[in-house]
């Protein structure tokens, strides 16, 4: 987000790599994970949007998955946007872009990037407070094209419970830096989603008591 916080060093784990390349372990080990669920929701073909693409990591796997989608990774931070570009430039993919500087919190960007068939959003709720994600919710229901879908992966509450230990200690470091963040309760986003125009269509348990949700465009 272009508004910074200040989180602690469990939030968002990147080490340094060859050149511009940024590893995110939580990447490497989610990945083939969150692949399997967009099998089961990515069209065919047409425009994908990530949000907060971090790395990188996520999007050339995603891109070498579902090579009929023409993918837009987005990231507010400069040095991941440098990692990013490495990784597709890398991989040798034709369906990457180069990488935007996004700022999901900021009202209008929707209507910017109007058109998306697929927006993913991965691991970033817990990070922001709960009224940016508020307008990046309703932002990208404005920027999905009818029947597009967007799916929201990471740690969430359980109506109002955090379900493990783990879960817990993470959540209080994120709360004791920033009370505005930490995680977000799954049927307070479903609300939101909800709000915004956009049909649940399924929840998934995803490993690592993770959570995926997925909505969808009404087609008019």
């Amino acid at each position: 987000m272009t508004n910074r916080l200040n989180l602690p060093d469990t939030a968002s784990i990147a080490d340094k790599g060859e050149g511009d390349k940024l590893i995110a372990p939580s990447a490497a080990r989610n990945c083939d994970a969150i692949c399997d669920l967009l099998a089961h929701v990515a069209p065919d073909k047409g425009r994908a949007l990530e949000i907060a693409s971090g790395t990188g990591q996520h999007v050339v796997a995603f891109a070498a998955r579902f090579p009929g989608m023409h993918w837009q990774p987005s990231d507010p931070d400069p040095a991941r946007r440098a990692s990013i570009d490495a990784y597709a430039a890398e991989s040798g993919s034709g369906n990457i872009a180069a990488a935007i500087d996004l700022d999901a919190s900021r009202p209008g960007w929707g209507a910017e990037l109007a058109g998306q068939d697929l927006i993913t959003l991965c691991n970033l709720l817990h990070l922001i407070p709960m009224d940016w994600v508020e307008v990046l919710i309703k932002e990208a229901a404005q920027a999905l094209a009818p029947g597009g879908r967007l799916v929201i992966y990471g740690p969430f509450m359980r109506a109002g419970e955090l379900t493990s230990e783990g879960d817990e200690a993470f959540h209080a470091s994120l709360t004791a830096q920033d009370p505005r963040i930490g995680y977000k309760d799954d049927f307070d986003v479903i609300d939101l989603i909800q709000a915004a125009g956009l049909e649940l269509s399924e929840v998934v348990e995803m490993p690592a008591n993770n959570l995926a949700l997925i909505a969808e465009k009404p087609v008019l």
